[in-house]
């Protein structure tokens, strides 16, 4: 098994700093936040609902919908889809809205690094990648 230098280097704390306080960064976190934010209050009420339902609801929670299976397994079970539903959403999200934004972000640090002398200058910058 071979290791290979990454073709560039981490830059220091003072581009850390700069990118951080960056207009396009501070983009990239409001945008994060307007979907985690309100989707967390949203899963969270949900949950919260179902455990009042199956604490304080018994009745209800207990109606049976087709043979042995009843609305409380049901609310149960949509738990798990919820948390895949809201995983998906983010997925779309985050290709559509953030990644491209974090990817601008990448390239103009590693842009910096380059301008800086930190790229890798021994030609191997190819080694590495697997070929088909």
């Amino acid at each position: 098994m071979s290791t290979t230098e990454p073709s560039t280097h981490p830059p220091g704390p003072s581009s850390w700093a700069e990118v951080h306080g960056s207009a396009e960064f501070q983009d990239l976190r409001k945008r994060l936040r307007n979907f985690v934010f309100p989707m967390t209050a949203l899963f969270l009420v949900w949950y919260l609902l179902y455990v009042l339902l199956a604490d304080y609801a018994h009745g209800f929670m207990s109606v049976r919908v087709v043979g042995n299976i009843n609305i409380g397994l049901i609310f149960g079970l949509l738990q798990f889809v919820s948390t895949f539903v809201i995983t998906g959403l983010y997925v779309r999200y985050a290709n559509r809205r953030l990644d491209p934004v974090a990817d601008n972000i990448r390239n103009d640090v590693e842009a910096a690094g380059f301008a800086d002398g930190e790229s890798d200058t021994d030609g191997d910058q190819t080694e590495g990648k697997a070929s088909s």
